[in-house]
């Protein structure tokens, strides 16, 4: 009996592989995903992964991007944190097959809580895993954010579990799901996860006044708050130095007074809402190509591309995207699929009580927070008084919580559809009610397909008209195309229903039927956004990694200097620049915010400065001429500039080395001015001081001698160590980031203070004589917070031990009785 009760979640697990490497089948073929974010990644730990494997312990900070940063949301291990090898074990497939897996085996798990039938069970399960949003992360390579989604749902179901069913049982579970949910690194992800949380315990206190049951909501309440205790001490190392360093970087709050009406605690207020879904848009939900679906050129037989290269205009062909709506780039629609869709809206029908409320109210504030620019009351809202909200860009994100919450609300409609627990007439009616609003949309926009908009975006409406013709053509008939396959799904899933209720397919039939319809729906159009020409041989991935030229140059140098790549997007630069050197830009969504603000204006103001003059000069004299005048990329030891990969770098003659001696400290009253005045210092010889640091200052101005000299004997990513010889008392500067959160300065041995200079480096006054100067990064966030995550992790293993042991002596006692 016992085998045959665990035989459908064999088979689940079973089914839930092989879809995993079916959909991902090239990996048994030896090929690897290639995807930008996770090349990204690879790049940006290059030198933190170096320094583990030498030294064998983290390094914490890295050189390599951006002059220098904490590794916390890079690359970092908490040894404290346990539960790193069970994540690691639960992700065996590797990636990507290991998310797609535990997406779906993590709905699966939820939906049994909710007492949902096994068989039942997998077909939401097929839903939530293969939801496109999901392939699209997987497919940019936003693993973290794709391992978040997929322990989301487990955590959620404990929580539910606790209030519904067993207070202790659900809190168990949930301490073990949550933790996992952290220790996915995406803290976007968990905090709306932990939104749809906030909603389901708003409507059961709301319930329990009206039931009369608020002394069990409250017992439950606080048996809840240990799981949260307990998941938050495991994962207690990350939590403490990510919200270290959140203070310093560009979701923390400036120093910069601005009267900006976009200015924020967090983020700017349009840096968050740069990427909102059109109010519109929103229909890509039920139809996949409503706006066009991704920024992915036309196909070859489009209208178009046709007329393109009639005209003679080929080379513009890759210019011309599908997708017309509001975002600046997309990779696809959060298609959640037309089956699912109407089974949600039969849910909104037949589903009643408390389930129905929250699960209502979290899909329709995620809509309407996702249009974020498009609806700015409820987003203001949001980002002045919802603590933390402000953190976050790209508030299309927020659509996870209906990626979450319309499934689950699809399959507990089919739940009381199949348990016969609503009478005939009532069940034809929410049925009739869901395929008619469902379908009514659809057959309205394949009949009426200019009710969607224009069809063009805000560059287009320029173009000839016979261009704008036939884009305007070739988007209908995705519209068209998209809307009548929606449609057809909607109606064979209404039509297996219908039959189900008169008697025509049996309970079982009806369950994988429907199954396969939401499998084949959410399979076709993932494949749009992710298919097997994604995937490469790793010899071919590895290509990606080779020096070029200018690579080759530098690497000779065995110096210490930064390098400015100017053949890519500086500071969006996703090239492996950071593979190889110290670079002064890279890509990171979360740098240091001083810096950020560096590059909004005196770093950003060298740069055009150079890009300005250099295109007019031809000489290297001419050259070195300009670098005489970028004082801010000097002050950064930027050495090299790369201009062409296939060509020697040019060298910065004027780059002033790892630490120099200054004659003049500039006393600023606050950071306005701080910047201001370092635009215009020639750096070699003055340095700005906020004032707060005027008491390490022991004159007005220091002498520099001929015979003064600081080298830097010893370089680690996270210890650097000079030796100088001076006359006297000096001022030092170096090219170093200033972070105070874990930067110790030690001379011979002694810590010293040493202060804030040029809005974002390292300065202090020293003695005279030889001596040596350590500079070494020990936060002592990281070595208390896995004090905290391994005691944690201990007592969590003790509790679950001890509840299983307790189980199963529970099971087997009648048995010895």
């Amino acid at each position: 009996m016992k085998i045959k009760s665990f035989l459908p979640h064999v088979i689940a697990i079973l089914l839930f592989t092989v879809v995993s490497f079916a959909y991902f089948y090239p990996v048994l073929e030896g090929k690897v995903l290639k995807a930008n974010d996770s090349m990204v990644a690879k790049i940006n730990a290059k030198e933190i992964s170096d320094f583990r494997e030498e030294y064998g312990k983290e390094p914490l900070w890295t050189n390599s991007l951006f002059s220098g940063m904490p590794a916390y949301l890079i690359s970092t291990v908490y040894p404290g944190n346990l539960f790193r090898h069970i994540d690691k074990v639960l992700r065996i497939f590797g990636m990507p097959v290991a998310v797609l897996f535990l997406s779906m085996a993590g709905f699966y798990i939820l939906l049994l809580m909710f007492g949902v039938n096994p068989w039942l069970s997998i077909a939401g399960a097929l839903g939530y895993g293969l939801s496109s949003f999901l392939l699209q992360i997987i497919a940019a390579g936003h693993n973290t954010q794709a391992v978040a989604l997929a322990y989301l749902a487990p955590m959620i179901g404990g929580v539910w579990y606790a209030y519904r069913k067993n207070a202790i049982r659900g809190a168990i579970f949930t301490s073990f799901a949550m933790a996992l949910e952290l220790l996915a690194n995406h803290p976007q992800m968990t905090y709306y996860g932990f939104m749809i949380i906030l909603v389901f315990l708003i409507v059961e206190f709301i319930y329990s006044l009206k039931e009369k049951t608020i002394v069990k909501f409250l017992r439950t309440s606080a048996v809840m708050i240990a799981p949260l205790i307990i998941a938050a001490g495991i994962n207690f190392a990350f939590l403490y130095t990510t919200y270290e360093y959140g203070r310093y970087s560009t979701r923390g709050k400036s120093d910069l007074v601005t009267d900006s009406k976009y200015e924020t605690s967090g983020l700017k207020k349009d840096y968050i809402v740069q990427w909102s879904y059109g109010v519109g848009e929103t229909f890509n939900l039920l139809i996949p190509d409503f706006k066009g679906g991704s920024s992915h050129p036309f196909d070859r037989d489009s209208e178009i591309i046709k007329l393109l290269r009639k005209n003679g205009n080929a080379e513009a062909a890759g210019m011309m995207m599908k997708y017309w709506g509001p975002q600046p780039i997309t990779e696809g629609p959060h298609y959640l699929g037309a089956v699912i869709i109407f089974l949600f809206v039969l849910g909104l029908t037949i589903v009643r009580g408390k389930d129905l409320w929250w699960l209502l109210v979290v899909t329709i504030l995620s809509i309407m927070l996702s249009w974020g620019r498009y609806f700015m009351p409820l987003t203001n809202l949001f980002i002045d008084y919802f603590p933390g909200y402000n953190k976050f860009r790209s508030v299309t994100f927020i659509l996870i919580i209906a990626q979450f919450s319309v499934p689950l609300m699809g399959i507990l409609a089919l739940k009381e559809f199949f348990n016969q627990g609503i009478e005939k007439k009532k069940l034809i009616k929410g049925l009739l009610t869901a395929a008619g609003i469902t379908g009514g949309i659809l057959l309205v926009f394949l009949l009426l397909p200019s009710l969607a908009g224009s069809f063009l975006n805000e560059y287009e409406t320029e173009y000839p008209d016979i261009f704008k013709n036939a884009l305007i053509s070739d988007r209908k008939g995705l519209l068209r195309n998209d809307a009548m396959r929606s449609l057809v799904y909607v109606l064979l899933g209404a039509g297996i229903l219908l039959a189900f209720i008169y008697g025509k397919l049996k309970k079982e039939f009806s369950i994988l039927i429907i199954s396969l319809l939401v499998l084949s729906d959410l399979w076709g159009v993932d494949k749009r956004y992710l298919n097997a020409d994604r995937f490469v041989r790793p010899a071919v991935l590895q290509k990606s990694f080779s020096p070029t030229i200018a690579d080759a140059s530098i690497l000779r140098d065995v110096s210490n200097f930064r390098v400015w790549n100017r053949t890519v997007s500086t500071f969006n630069d996703n090239s492996p620049t950071s593979w190889y050197h110290k670079s002064i830009g890279g890509y990171h969504g979360a740098k240091l915010k001083r810096y950020q603000e560096l590059i909004d204006s005196a770093l950003g103001r060298d740069i055009y400065r150079f890009d300005s003059i250099a295109t007019n000069v031809n000489t290297e004299e001419e050259v070195m001429q300009i670098f005489n005048k970028t004082h801010i990329l000097n002050m950064l030891n930027t050495k090299y500039i790369i201009y062409h990969p296939e060509a020697p770098p040019l060298i910065n003659q004027h780059a002033l080395g790892n630490a120099w001696f200054v004659k003049t400290p500039i006393i600023a009253e606050n950071a306005n001015e701080e910047i201001a005045m370092l635009i215009g210092i020639n750096t070699a010889e003055k340095a700005v001081v906020d004032k707060i640091f005027s008491d390490q200052l022991t004159r007005e101005s220091y002498s520099v001698e001929p015979e003064d000299k600081i080298i830097l004997a010893s370089y680690k990513a996270n210890e650097l160590i000079y030796n100088y010889t001076a006359s006297g008392e000096r001022m030092l500067v170096f090219s170093e980031i200033f972070y105070p959160a874990g930067w110790k300065c030690y001379i011979d041995g002694t810590e010293s203070r040493y202060f804030r200079t040029n809005y974002v480096l390292r300065g202090m006054v020293v003695p005279g004589g030889e001596h040596e100067i350590r500079f070494s990064f020990e936060p002592a966030s990281y070595k208390t917070g896995n004090r905290v995550s391994l005691a944690s992790s201990v007592l969590l293993i003790l509790l679950l031990a001890g509840y299983g042991a307790m189980r199963i002596f529970k099971n087997r006692r009648p048995e010895n009785d």
